[in-house]
């Protein structure tokens, strides 16, 4: 009867000593906790960092507009500052070291409304010997340095955008942290 008590033994497996139980659920522990302290330790980005990130810019149709993920330079600029459109660089804030993160920025977060004060009729003879080669579409610079775009031509007047190509459009953007600078 003896034999038979050991052969069921056998049949149902074998026993663990409580000892190696307890020993197995702490080097879990373990392991989990040094898991969520690597993962965790992950500098954020605050107001005032220097941060390097890559972005691809695009309109709510898809279309990109500017995409540097494929460049050696990231761009680089202080969170939380007026260096960039107001939504991008308040939605660095927060991001951890290689995250990447999507965003949608309504026209006031990216380059704002509009601006019919930017859009100017200037008389042609303005642009001297020049006005021949003038096309729409084309860019032209203000004697104070300002950059514009020719939107319509006459016979007498060329009628020159200043705002920005992107003002009043929902810009969406994909943003990588790559570098991260504390203040």
């Amino acid at each position: 009867m003896a034999v038979e008590k050991d052969q069921t033994k056998e049949k149902k497996g074998f026993t663990v000593k409580p000892i190696y139980l307890i020993a197995v659920i702490i080097a879990v522990l373990i392991i989990a906790g040094a898991v969520y302290a690597l993962t965790s330790s992950s500098p954020t980005v605050i107001a005032g960092d220097n941060v390097s990130a890559y972005y691809k810019g695009s309109f709510t149709n898809g279309t990109v507009f500017n995409n540097d993920f494929n460049t050696s330079q990231p761009l680089v600029f202080i969170a939380g500052s007026n260096q960039l459109i107001p939504g991008f660089s308040s939605a660095v804030i927060g991001m951890k070291l290689n995250q990447v993160k999507n965003i949608t920025l309504p026209v006031n977060e990216a380059y704002g409304p509009v601006n019919p004060a930017l859009i100017v009729s200037v008389p042609r003879s303005v642009f001297g010997n020049q006005s021949a080669n003038l096309a729409v579409g084309g860019l032209v610079t203000s004697t104070s340095g300002a950059t514009g775009r020719i939107d319509a031509i006459n016979a007498t007047n060329v009628t020159v955008n200043f705002n920005s190509p992107l003002a009043g459009k929902v810009l969406v953007f994909e943003i990588k942290v790559v570098k991260i600078q504390p203040a």
